[in-house]
């Protein structure tokens, strides 16, 4: 099963976002993508397209986050977005544990980098909600009317992970017992 298959049109998908930020306002340099992340109903399709997924990649970095699993899988090859972006990262994401969310591709997200909080404070007019994810993860979001989120970020989820002290080495599943 191909990657478009699995997750849908991630070109398309990429290429809305991208112009809802251009409607909001912002008027960007391109910047790296960090990740894009897809949400499923259930917990049986969250396992079945985590399989699938798996099936491309080189590595799963998969922990309990608010109750349920999340994973981060590392693709083999790239994803083009578009002619400036590529990404090789997919946060799967489980149902949803606080809100209505759309379902499949749900938010991309975009590395800043070190000039994130002078961004922020720019941009601190068009934000929906700034999220505390922990020490090394705060990302700003702008959420659009179809529901779906682009996340700025300051570090790449990546590198995110690997500063909580995890590996992108091999398929690491969280034990689980829910739905």
């Amino acid at each position: 099963m191909t990657l478009k298959a699995i997750i849908g049109d991630y070109r398309a998908f990429f290429a809305r976002q991208m112009a809802d930020l251009g409607k909001a306002g912002f008027v960007l340099d391109p910047m790296p993508v960090s990740h894009l992340a897809f949400r499923t109903r259930t917990y049986a399709e969250y396992l079945a397209a985590r399989e699938a997924l798996e099936a491309h990649a080189i590595a799963n970095v998969e922990n309990v986050w608010r109750g349920r699993p999340i994973s981060k899988i590392l693709l083999e090859e790239p994803l083009e977005l578009d002619d400036q972006h590529e990404v090789r990262l997919i946060e799967l994401i489980p149902p949803v544990h606080l809100a209505d969310y759309p379902m499949g591709l749900e938010h991309v997200g975009l590395v800043v980098g070190e000039t994130f909080d002078d961004f922020c404070h720019e941009h601190e007019d068009r934000f929906a909600e700034f999220q505390d994810q922990g020490p090394y993860c705060q990302p700003h979001l702008v959420t659009f009317e179809s529901g779906c989120t682009v996340k700025f970020y300051r570090h790449s989820l990546m590198d995110v992970v690997i500063k909580e002290g995890r590996r992108f080495d091999d398929f690491h599943h969280a034990p689980w017992d829910g739905d």
